[in-house]
């Protein structure tokens, strides 16, 4: 996700301060994805470095911040284009399985279950805040989060198929039988 862009975005509608940036950031992503205050900041000043936001009033050392022309029209080209990265292979989880694959001392299929359990568990909480969405529920959070159960979804159908692939290779290292954790032995 690009910070830069979504600040740029929503200087666009008006100018804003810092700390209401962050807000307004956080309020828009229903707080799924927090944003450090100084992360505002430091963005803010590239993109001043770079034109596309301009110092509109500074009072009592609180900055208001504005778009300029040039950053209207990035914003005008950065929702033009297609996003990138929907494919992206520099994905922890991914190099985990593929390191995993070639370390006979780990069982590949643990770690798979491993990850298929947090995931399940982060999308029944992702699936409860439908039913109780936040104050000041609106449009872009139902698509925020629709967006957020259907990756973790598509995550969980990629372990799957992990799994039956391994199943399916000639490497019998692979297929091992996975112990239950300690908290699913029952005496």
């Amino acid at each position: 996700m690009s910070v830069s862009m979504s600040l740029l975005a929503m200087l666009d509608e008006r100018p804003m301060y810092g700390l209401e940036l962050k807000n307004v950031f956080e309020e828009s992503t229903g707080g799924v994805w927090p944003l450090n205050v100084g992360q505002v900041y430091t963005t803010i000043s590239r993109l001043e470095r770079d034109g596309l936001v301009t110092l509109a009033e500074e009072t009592d050392g609180q900055k208001l911040y504005e778009i300029t022309d040039a950053g209207r029209n990035e914003v005008a080209v950065w929702f033009r284009q297609p996003s990138r990265g929907a494919a992206a292979t520099r994905d922890e989880i991914v190099i985990k399985l593929s390191l995993a694959v070639l370390k006979p001392t780990i069982d590949v299929t643990t770690v798979i279950q491993s990850e298929r359990k947090a995931l399940l568990q982060e999308l029944q909480q992702y699936t409860r805040l439908k039913t109780d969405p936040p104050t000041g529920n609106d449009l872009s959070w139902e698509i925020l989060l629709d967006s957020i159960i259907f990756k973790i979804e598509a995550r969980v159908r990629w372990l799957d198929t992990c799994e039956t692939r391994i199943a399916r290779s000639n490497r019998p290292e692979l297929r091992h039988t996975a112990q239950p954790e300690e908290s699913e032995v029952h005496t």
